[in-house]
């Protein structure tokens, strides 16, 4: 199996490294860029063509990444199609978490095969994400012979390959928003009350990680602590009265608490008039 891959970023060369480690041949990068195909080829070594000219990637591979920004994807496939003389047989698949392969319907015309496969996993830099790939989920959607290519290369990938309809990427890629982006702007939102105090956001790192670890093993709803769960309203007014005029933070805090009422409503640990009463103060 010859693999191309078109897009030199985090994406494309992390997976592009973990694949030729693990045994597959990576014949090609391109990018329109000098400087990411020139860090491209200090993971993958000179074995590599690395070029500007995406259908040099089409003529050396059967099978090809297209890693771009998800903005660019439509526009290289449009690209391929156009200028692609014979696409039979070979296989296209894109790596983005929120669109269908469906988006690559130009080449599909031509007679190639198309799919998408996402590895469910944050990719802040090439080396962080080199690591973490093995242990991945591996999210894949197409049809056919298409699906069995992509669940061979998501084998060699990652931890486990899970197949995905292409209507539902939407939903599966705003979960992963939630859980991952969304987190980190929820710590950030944390850290800036943290510097009202002039404490640091290391001394936190115990309690988020033992909180992500006992929601590995219990799931979300048996791992929430705190004053929602406990029905502790003094505390709740108390923390909305010292917001203060930190108008964002009141929002997301009473946002987040609902969804923490609803949970504690799951564990039936309130009374009828605490739930209540704690919902009109979240929702006034």
């Amino acid at each position: 199996m010859d693999i191309g891959i078109i897009g030199a970023g985090r994406v494309g060369v992390s997976i592009a490294y973990v694949l030729k480690n693990r045994g597959m041949k990576i014949t090609s990068v391109s990018d329109i860029h000098d400087a990411p195909l020139v860090i491209a080829k200090r993971y993958l070594g000179d074995d590599v063509l690395y070029t500007k000219d995406n259908m040099d990637v089409i003529k050396s591979s059967h099978v090809v990444a297209i890693t771009t920004q998800d903005r660019a994807i439509t526009q290289v496939a449009e690209e391929i199609a156009e200028k692609g003389k014979d696409l039979e047989g070979k296989m296209f698949f894109h790596t983005s978490g929120a669109h269908p392969s469906s988006i690559l319907y130009t080449i599909d015309k031509k007679g190639g095969l198309i799919g998408s496969l996402h590895p469910l996993q944050t990719f802040p830099d090439i080396e962080s994400a080199i690591k973490v790939i093995p242990t991945t989920y591996i999210f894949i959607e197409g049809e056919g012979p298409a699906l069995n290519i992509l669940n061979e290369l998501g084998g060699v990938l990652g931890r486990k390959v899970c197949t995905i309809k292409g209507k539902d990427k939407v939903l599966y890629h705003l979960s992963a928003v939630f859980v991952c982006n969304l987190l980190c702007a929820l710590i950030y939102a944390g850290k800036k009350i943290m510097d009202k105090i002039e404490i640091d956001l290391g001394p936190f790192f115990p309690i988020i990680d033992a909180t992500l670890s006992n929601i590995k093993e219990k799931g979300p709803v048996n791992s929430l602590t705190g004053p929602v769960v406990r029905g502790d309203i003094e505390t709740i007014n108390s923390h909305i009265r010292e917001m203060g005029e930190m108008e964002l933070h009141k929002k997301v805090y009473k946002v987040l608490s609902l969804f923490a009422l609803e949970m504690a409503q799951k564990r039936n640990t309130l009374n009828d008039e605490t739930f209540e009463e704690i919902k009109r103060l979240l929702e006034g």
